[in-house]
Parts: C-alpha cells; sequence; structure tokens
C-alpha cells in the first residue's frame, strides 16, 4: 500500500517508519494511522481528531455492508431454494400462470413488485410478466424511445414508485460543535478555576466586587468556545456541500427518443438508460439488449466477479460498474428500494481523512505543546514558592501571602489565580488549533476550487498537487477542445474532395461505407421530423457520424436493414472496434474501425472507388502510409474504416455466439478519415506557466506518434520538431525496455504516441521511482490502475468514465489543461497559507512564553493575566487561521520550484521572519515591563495605578503587535506584504474585527480584563511601537538565509530530516527542467 504514495524507491525505504508524524498521501496502513494518534500531545481530543479518519467508525462502516450484503444473498438463495422446488412439484400450467398484477397510480405494476422482482433476480416471475417487453408497457415504455419524458409523466412516476435518492443521516448541530470545543481539558480546568475564583471572591469581597475575575475568565473560555464552534460548524457545512457535489452523478437516459443529460437523482422507474465500459449503474434494473456486456458486481457482493449479462441473466444491481462492452437497461427500482440505496442510507458518508500535512502539523504541535507545558509547570512552581516565601507582591508593594495572617479562604485565592496563569499559559502554547487550520483552508480551497472547475474526491491531493513535478496528460479533450470534425477522407484508393463528395464512389461501396459507420458505433443519432438531426457519442464517435450524415446516411434505415451478431466494443489497448452484421441470406460482413495504421496492417485487399477489391501490394501500402503519415503531421486524428465478408454458417449458432472473437485478420480496406481536434486557447500560456514553476508536462495519447508531435508542437509540449527518441517515443519501445531502462527513459520522455493504458501505469511508475511527483490524467476504465498510481490522479468530468472518476484524486470538471494548472496554485496555495499561519503563530507562541516566564522567575508576577492571555490565544488561534488560511494563491506561487515532499514546513526564511519578530517583541515588552514606569513617565501617579497602566500598556502593544505582524505573515519571502490584500475581505475583516474588539477591552471591559484605559498619547506610543514591526520586517527580509535547511535542529518534528531525500528531489527537478 505504501508504495503507491512516496516517490522515491530509496526514499521510501529510508524514511519507511522513521517518523511517527509522516503518512503516505495513498493508502496509509491502519498502524501507521494509529501510531501517530497515540505519539500526538492533545487537550481536545474530539475537536482535534474530527477531521481525521474515525478508524472505529470505518469498521463499523464494513460491518454494516456485510450484513446488508449477507442479508441480499440469503434473500436470493431461499427464494432459488423455493422456485426450484416449486418448479418440480407443481404441475406445468400453474408455472405458467401470470403472478397477479395490481396497478400503481395509473401503472400496470406496483412499487412492491418491480422491486422484488430485481431484488430476488426472479427470472420465471419476469417471464410471467411478459419478458422485458412485458414489463416495460406495464411501465409505459417504449423500449427504443424510453419515457415521454414531460414533467407530469416524472412525477407521476415518482409518486408511484419513488425518486432516486436515500434519506441521508443529519449532519452535526451547532450544539454538537459546541460541546466539541467545551472537551478541551484546558478549558475544563479554566472553567473549574473561573468557579472557585468566583466563589471565593464574592465570600472574600462581597458580591459587587467579588464576582468580576471569576466571570471574566468564565466569559473568555465561553467566547474561546463559541468562535471555535461557530467555526468549525461552517467547515463541516462546506464538506458536506462538496459530499453532495461528489455524489450527483450526470448520466445519459432516453427520453421522447432523444438521448439527455440528467443528474443521477431526477432518474426514474422506466427510463431507458445506455451504459458503457466504465459507467456505473445508476439504479436497479433489466438488461433490455447489449453486446458483450459485462457488470463488476464487487462493489455489492464484496466477490471481485466480472459478471456477464444477457437475456438469460438480465437483472443488475444499483452501484456496479459496467466492466466491458455496451448495452440498454429498463430502470425498475430506484432509491431506498435498491440494495445500494439500502446500503448508503445504512452508513455515514461523513468519513474523516488525515492528510499527510494534517499529520506533520500534529508533530508540530506535539513539540510545541512539550515545551509550552514544561514552561507552564517551571512558571507554576516558581509563582507558588515564590508566594509562600512572600516575594510575591500587591500593587501597593505589600507582600501577598504573610505566613500566619492569612485566611485559608485568601490563600486558595492567590493559589487559583497562580495556577489560572500556568494553565493558560498551556492554553497559549499548545497550538490545537494548528492541524485543524490544514482543514480550514483546505475547505476553501476545495470550495473554491469548484468555482475554477475542479472537483476534490481526497482532500491530501490538494497538498500533494503543491508537490508536483511533472503532469503527463492527455491530449484529446485536455490539451485539445475535443471538438471534432473530420476534414480529410481517402476512400476507393483516392482523396475525396469535398470529404463528402460520394459522385466519386459507387454506390455499392457508399452503401458499405455508411452500414459500417451505421453499424459499428456507440453513438446515437435523433431526428427529428423536419428538424436537425441532434447526434451523441464521445467526440470521435460524433465526428464520424456527422461525416456518414453528410453522405447521406439515414441512422435508424440503415441499422433497421441490417442486425447485429456480435461486437467487439472499442479497446484501448488493441485501439480498435468491431462489429458482425446480418445483411440478408447467409451474407455477414464485419466491420473494423480504428487506428489508421493498425488497421492497415491486418489488411491484404483494397476496395476501388467502383466497387471492385485490388490486392494490397507493397506500393499502395505505401500510398495509404503516406497519406496517414501526411494527415499525421497536420496534427490530425486518423481512424480507418476495414471489413471482411463471411459467411451465415461461419458464424457459431446463438448459444455459442457470445463467446465468438471476430476475426480482425484478411481484411478489406475501405479507407481513411482525418479528424481535426484543435488545441485549446491558453493552453500554450498554461505549458508556459508550468515551465516556469518547474512543473514538465509530458503528452501521453493513443494517437499515431506524428499526430501527437504536431500537437505537442502547437502546445509548446516540444520546441524542436526534429526531436528523436527517447524525447518522443512509442508506447511499444518504451514497454520493450527493461526497468531500469524505462527509469532512464521516463526522465526525458516528452511525448508518448500509441500507448496503451497500462504504458501509462509503466510511466507513471518510472517517475515516481526516479523520484518525481507525479499528476497523471486519465478518462477511460483503463486509466484507472495508473490514476490509482499516480500522486495525484486527475479525471476527466466530460468525458471522464465512473471508473476513471473513482479512481482518481481530483475530478476536472471542464476536460481543459489550464483547469489543471488552477489546481496546482490551489496546491501550492494550500501549502503556502499553512506556513504563513505557522509563522505567525509560532511568533507569538515565542513572544508570550518567554515575557510571562520571565518575569515570573524575576518579579512573581505575569504581565499577560489569564484573560488576556486566552483573548490572545483566540487572535492567533481560530482568528488568525482564518485571515490567513484562506488567502487566495497568486501568481507568485507558479514563480518558485514545486515544494518537497520532506522539506521542513519551517524553512530557514520563516525561522529569520519569526526570530527577528519574536526577538523585538520579547525585548520591547520585557523592556517596559522592569523599567516601564520611568519609560512611560508614570513615576509620579499612584504605585497601584502606575503598575496597572504599564501592564495595560504591554497587553495593548504585544496585541497590536501581533495585528501588524499578520501583515507581516502574508508575504513572507515578499517586500511588499500589502500586494492583493484588497481582494482578501475576510483577512481585512478580521483585522478590523480584532482591532475594534482589542479597543473595546482596554477602554470599557477593564474591570474583566485587569485594565485601565490608557491615553491617547500611550495609544500612539502602542501604535508606533508596533507599527515598528513593518520596517523591521522589510530590512530583516533582505538578511540572506542558507539553502541548507535548519531541519537537524528540529529532527525529532520533522519528517524532513532525511537529507539524500531532499537532494533527490533537486536533482530529478534539475534533470526534468534541463530536457
Amino acid at each position: 500500500m505504501e508504495s503507491s504514495s512516496s516517490g522515491s524507491a530509496k526514499a521510501r525505504q529510508s524514511s519507511g517508519g522513521a517518523d511517527t508524524f509522516d503518512i503516505p498521501g495513498k493508502g496509509a496502513p491502519i498502524e501507521r494511522l494509529k501510531r501517530w494518534r497515540q505519539a500526538a500531545l492533545v487537550l481536545n481530543a474530539s475537536r482535534r481528531f474530527r477531521y481525521t479518519l474515525d478508524l472505529k467508525k470505518e469498521e463499523q462502516k464494513e460491518e454494516v455492508k456485510r450484513k446488508i450484503r449477507a442479508q441480499a444473498h440469503v434473500i436470493r438463495a431461499a427464494y432459488r431454494f423455493k422456485e426450484a422446488a416449486r418448479v418440480n412439484v407443481q404441475p406445468k400450467e400453474t408455472t405458467d400462470a401470470a403472478p397477479h398484477v395490481d396497478g400503481a397510480l395509473g401503472f400496470g405494476i406496483k412499487e412492491e413488485q418491480l422491486t422484488a422482482l430485481t431484488r430476488d433476480h426472479n427470472y420465471s416471475a419476469l417471464q410471467q410478466y411478459g419478458g422485458i417487453s412485458g414489463v416495460a408497457n406495464m411501465l409505459k415504455t417504449d423500449t427504443e424511445k424510453g419515457t415521454g419524458g414531460d414533467d407530469p409523466d416524472l412525477k407521476a412516476r415518482q409518486n408511484a414508485f419513488g425518486s432516486n435518492t436515500y434519506p441521508r443521516k443529519k449532519g452535526r448541530s451547532f450544539l454538537a460543535f459546541v460541546w466539541d470545543a467545551c472537551k478541551d481539558l484546558t478549558l475544563i480546568i479554566l472553567m473549574v478555576a473561573a468557579a472557585v475564583s468566583l466563589a471565593l471572591g464574592i465570600a472574600t469581597e462581597g458580591i459587587k466586587e467579588g464576582w468580576y475575575d471569576g466571570a471574566s475568565i468564565g466569559f473568555a473560555v465561553l467566547l474561546v468556545v463559541f468562535v471555535t464552534a461557530t467555526t468549525d460548524y461552517k467547515q463541516s457545512l462546506q464538506f458536506q456541500n462538496l459530499n453532495e457535489e461528489k455524489q450527483n452523478i450526470s448520466l445519459e437516459v432516453v427520453r421522447g427518443g432523444r438521448r439527455i443529460k440528467v443528474s443521477i437523482y431526477d432518474l426514474v422507474v422506466g427510463d431507458v438508460v445506455p451504459l458503457k465500459i466504465g459507467d456505473q449503474v445508476p439504479a436497479d434494473g433489466i438488461l433490455i439488449s447489449g453486446h458483450s456486456f459485462s457488470i463488476d458486481e464487487s462493489s455489492m457482493t464484496g466477490e471481485s466477479k466480472i459478471v456477464n449479462k444477457d437475456q438469460k441473466s438480465p437483472f443488475m444491481m444499483s452501484g456496479c460498474k459496467v466492466a466491458d462492452g455496451y448495452g440498454t437497461m429498463l430502470v425498475t427500482a430506484v432509491g431506498i428500494n435498491t440494495e445500494w440505496g439500502l446500503l448508503m442510507a445504512s452508513i455515514s458518508e461523513d468519513s474523516g481523512e488525515e492528510t499527510p500535512l494534517q499529520v506533520r502539523l500534529n508533530g508540530v504541535a506535539t513539540f510545541i505543546g512539550i515545551i509550552g507545558l514544561t514552561v507552564a509547570v517551571l512558571v507554576l512552581v516558581v509563582l507558588v514558592a515564590r508566594y509562600f516565601t512572600g516575594h510575591t507582591y500587591n500593587p501597593d508593594r505589600s507582600p501577598q501571602y504573610v505566613k500566619g495572617k492569612m485566611g485559608v479562604g485568601a490563600t486558595i485565592k492567590g493559589i487559583v489565580k497562580i495556577f489560572t496563569v500556568a494553565v493558560t499559559i498551556v492554553v497559549v502554547a499548545v497550538p490545537e488549533g494548528l492541524p485543524l487550520a490544514v482543514t480550514l483552508t483546505l475547505a476553501f480551497s476545495m470550495r473554491k476550487m469548484m468555482r475554477d472547475k475542479a472537483l476534490v474526491r481526497r482532500l491530501s491531493a490538494c497538498e500533494t498537487m503543491g508537490s508536483a513535478t511533472t503532469i503527463c496528460s492527455d491530449k484529446t479533450g485536455t490539451l485539445t477542445l475535443n471538438q471534432m470534425t473530420v476534414t480529410k477522407a481517402y476512400f476507393g484508393g483516392k482523396k475525396m474532395v469535398p470529404t463528402d463528395n460520394t459522385e466519386m464512389l459507387s454506390a455499392s461501396v457508399s452503401t458499405m461505407i455508411i452500414e459500417g459507420i451505421a453499424q459499428n458505433t456507440s453513438g446515437s443519432i435523433f431526428e427529428p421530423e423536419g428538424g436537425q438531426a441532434e447526434v451523441t457519442g464521445s467526440p470521435t464517435e460524433k465526428a464520424i457520424l456527422s461525416w456518414g450524415l453528410q453522405l447521406g446516411m439515414k441512422f435508424n434505415e440503415t441499422r433497421s436493414k441490417s442486425s447485429i451478431l456480435q461486437v467487439f466494443p472499442f479497446n484501448s489497448e488493441k485501439k480498435r472496434g468491431g462489429v458482425a452484421v446480418h445483411v440478408g441470406d447467409s451474407e455477414v460482413h464485419i466491420y473494423w474501425k480504428g487506428a489508421a495504421e493498425l488497421i492497415l496492417e491486418s489488411c491484404t485487399d483494397w476496395l476501388d472507388a467502383d466497387g471492385s477489391k485490388h490486392s494490397m501490394t507493397p506500393e499502395k501500402m505505401g500510398e495509404f502510409k503516406k497519406f496517414i503519415e501526411d494527415m499525421a503531421v497536420a496534427s490530425l486524428r486518423c481512424v480507418a474504416f476495414a471489413y471482411r465478408p463471411c459467411e451465415m454458417n461461419d458464424v457459431p449458432n446463438e448459444d455459442q455466439r457470445a463467446e465468438w472473437i471476430l476475426p480482425e485478420d484478411n481484411l478489406i480496406m475501405l479507407g481513411i478519415v482525418g479528424i481535426k481536434d484543435p488545441c485549446r486557447p491558453g493552453v500554450q500560456d498554461s505549458i508556459r506557466l508550468c515551465t516556469a514553476a518547474g512543473i514538465k508536462v509530458r503528452m501521453v495519447t493513443g494517437d499515431n506518434l506524428q499526430t501527437a508531435r504536431a500537437i505537442a508542437l502547437e502546445c509548446g509540449i516540444l520546441n524542436d520538431p526534429n526531436v528523436l527518441e527517447p524525447v518522443i517515443i512509442e508506447g511499444k519501445t518504451f514497454r520493450a525496455l527493461s526497468d531500469l531502462e524505462r527509469e532512464e527513459a521516463a526522465e526525458k520522455i516528452c511525448v508518448m504516441g500509441r500507448s496503451s493504458p497500462n504504458d501509462k501505469l509503466l510511466f507513471v511508475k518510472a517517475l515516481r521511482n526516479r523520484g518525481h511527483v507525479v499528476a497523471v490524467t486519465g478518462d477511460g476504465t483503463n486509466d484507472a490502475p495508473a490514476l490509482h498510481e499516480a500522486d495525484i490522479g486527475l479525471s476527466m468530468g466530460i468525458q471522464g468514465t465512473e471508473v476513471a472518476k473513482e479512481s482518481s484524486d481530483i475530478i476536472i470538471l471542464d476536460d481543459n489543461f489550464a483547469s489543471i494548472v488552477r489546481v496546482v496554485r490551489w496546491g501550492r496555495s494550500v501549502y503556502a497559507n499553512i506556513q504563513k499561519f505557522i509563522q505567525f503563530q509560532l511568533t507569538v507562541n515565542v513572544a508570550a512564553l518567554i515575557i510571562n516566564v520571565v518575569s515570573a522567575v524575576s518579579s512573581g508576577d505575569v504581565p499577560l493575566n489569564a484573560v488576556q492571555l486566552l483573548w490572545v490565544n483566540l487572535i492567533m488561534d481560530t482568528l488568525g487561521a482564518l485571515a490567513l488560511a484562506t488567502e487566495p494563491p497568486n501568481n507568485h506561487l507558479m514563480q518558485r520550484p514545486p515544494v518537497g515532499r520532506r522539506e521542513p514546513l519551517i524553512t530557514n526564511i520563516m525561522w529569520r521572519n519569526l526570530l527577528i519578530m519574536a526577538l523585538y517583541q520579547v525585548a520591547v515588552l520585557l523592556t517596559l515591563n522592569f523599567d516601564g514606569q520611568n519609560l512611560l513617565q508614570l513615576k509620579h501617579d499612584n504605585h497601584a495605578h502606575a503598575e496597572k497602566v504599564k501592564n495595560t500598556f504591554i497587553f495593548n502593544t504585544f496585541v497590536l503587535c501581533q495585528v501588524f505582524n499578520e501583515f507581516n505573515a502574508r508575504k513572507p519571502d515578499e517586500l511588499n506584504v500589502f500586494k492583493g490584500i484588497t481582494g482578501n475581505h475576510l483577512f481585512m475583516g478580521i483585522i478590523a474585527i480584532t482591532v475594534v474588539f482589542q479597543v473595546l477591552i482596554i477602554e470599557f471591559l477593564g474591570k474583566f480584563t485587569s485594565t485601565v484605559r490608557l491615553s491617547w498619547q500611550l495609544w500612539l506610543v502602542s501604535i508606533g511601537l508596533a507599527f515598528i514591526s513593518w520596517p523591521l520586517a522589510l530590512l530583516g527580509k533582505l538578511i540572506p538565509v542558507p539553502d541548507r535547511p535548519f531541519s537537524e535542529l528540529f529532527a525529532c518534528c520533522f519528517p524532513a530530516k532525511k537529507q539524500d531525500d531532499d537532494v533527490k528531489e533537486k536533482e530529478g527537478s534539475a534533470k526534468h527542467s534541463e530536457v
């Protein structure tokens, strides 16, 4: 499992279990997931682990699946046993009697009868209803044209048989998130301390004055709880919406004779659904007709077994995948009436998933937390010792504790205050929000990526995309527009000008070409009376069918003149598709179409324009090859048409026909078409952007090598038209290399033509073994292994099959390469935003801890009390994450090299910025703490009041320093920290909220926060000291830092300590940028 998630083979071996907080991006073993959970220092498990995989829930989910599957097996087994006994015992006439049928709201059959029919796979009941046509009649459906498709008809079907939805488990309420936030151990301790302080305060000072201390801590804790709960609740809603988007599959149905696209949720009983290889069966149903049609039922039965479907075994279960062939089905049960619906309603969809970055941040949080706990214990010990030895003083300089003269209540109150400060230091020091900041930025990114036409199926793919060093892209539809048209044709041994010039062909040749186009297709044409024909199918099929219409083809009429005997669906391995049709008497035609040079190799003859057959001489073969080459150089996709006549006697009888393999040798060449698919506008700019960002774009296509070369030159993947192997290579050549040779060649390959899905898989493996982080695109069912093996699998939303989509990590909704580049930007943005947040949070951590520790040890008091520290924690934790983790991506991100997967989270640049800011804040605040009364000219004030003003000023300056530093954190490596700030409304809003609340705290909430009002002069000084953060940060950024990371100092925390991995990645990056 682990091999599918890391890049370099050697790196995988070296880092196997070296770091507890280092997990693979895909397929992490359960033991690794358990290990990091046990190692993490956690104060609130329910909150910290909310967006990680719930291992217990996953086990329960699998158990529910097993039970539902077992139940379905038992019901079917019991029914078959009963059926066998009934057939053997009862006389024949009773077995042939049709079951009693009750009408349901105008239909000839009830919901329960239909559900039982498909659930029990009751073939005899189907026969008694009159077979598929009998059931279709009862459902008022035409097996060719489908339902009427008008709104009243669809509504009536939903009322009679239900809708294709299932009851979803309700999401967690806001109060549940409040409860989770309250479970934080430190907050519970603070609430207890607040209660004790409240009780003692009222008892010793009376209710009028005594409630402030306890109530202020309690209120601050509640504020933290509610802000945390609100943020988490909003995140949860975002994930729910994204889950629904993932399940909203778009599919084709036949309504009113026309193929239209509908949502899976809009499917109704009676719908006729065309299915092809890679599709998901959207509801329970019965096969109407199919060719080489087989289903993978493993998702429902748990057994990895491909089941052939035909008229004897026509029942199909929702949720299964089409493994081969194509066909049409009649929908007989939807939603909760299907086994799939029952399964989905019984299990919770809200399964979390931890990402490598999230786990690494748990490691960082644990490391910082241990330091924070140590500091808090040290502060506690020092303060308690000073308190009981009489070295802790009141504002009027009298000792707080005098042995033998203090009451129990006053003593306890003093200890509670000390304990509260120590616990609050833990709250500030243990960054619980650090791992959750990843979830916040991922949720934000996923929502925005939807607008950029990318649907994220796996959270960690967002992160990994920021590390991508190479993108292996398909050509058709991704780099090109997928708007195909036939622009050249070569039939009857001559070039057709124009391409629909049938006058140069005899009637018999034209008829044969049209018959081959109409019968050997998985597409369809709807021909409305007096209207324009509507063509559906894959882009290649649509182009060929549209050309057929130009030749004068009447689609339905042509298909009705001959009957299909056997079909060989188009196969991306063999790159051809065939069909055998019975044209009359004993005459059978076997039509083939596919990759031009491959079909040409199978031809021994060719058909002239007058219909005469000629032998394929070497000269004529060369002529055909020259035409193919000319079309390929003009970046056309070349498709050849050939046929082979045979007798009906050579065709196996109906029982054995399913096993009949169509002969594909000794073919007669009919002709070749060239199909133009223009490059997408802007694809050159996107590829240029990738190159500048250190990402190598490679084209992997099934097309002819010359076509691939022409498109690659047009797109900018190749710059030299004369490049040779291995820069441009054929799939079969690459396949024939040894493992080591493949790895060496993979580094240099820019274009791979005539590649099979297995070639793509080998290519991905070779690149990953060289240390690359590989993103791969795919749309076909056979692409699933490569999509699964790649670090990031990108499936196509329009042309992609459901099998490809399920194997992928991100679905590109518009099939556009530019959308892939936008995903890379978002991936880098996730990493960059987390680093900004870490820099900001650690600055606060370091400064707050040092100030409080030094003050506690030296004077026995701390300038920042519990309530003030809780407010700082809120700024630093939730509000800081919201402001910095939601920064939108910018073009600067695409001017850097890819983020190394084992690079330290805290870079040398961050250390520099962090230390400069922390040292400045510590220096200023400690100076103020020890000599503040002199510096602020408070000597003439009452000592107690002067002390309060000084501490208020320290608190105010500290908070304002964080506000100004938040701007610095936006751009850790850029001089202009204000660039693009007006576009981030959330950031500006949070800064405004923080400043407004700070003014309210200082000016109006002094009783609660133990602060006093500051004069406007002190406000200006405070702002001035905080403002220095900006020029200081600017000067700091001019200080050079070494390239070599400081990671060895933090080896216990960061999984980037394997320097050989970093060297490998840099070498790999340098090599591919040189190619």
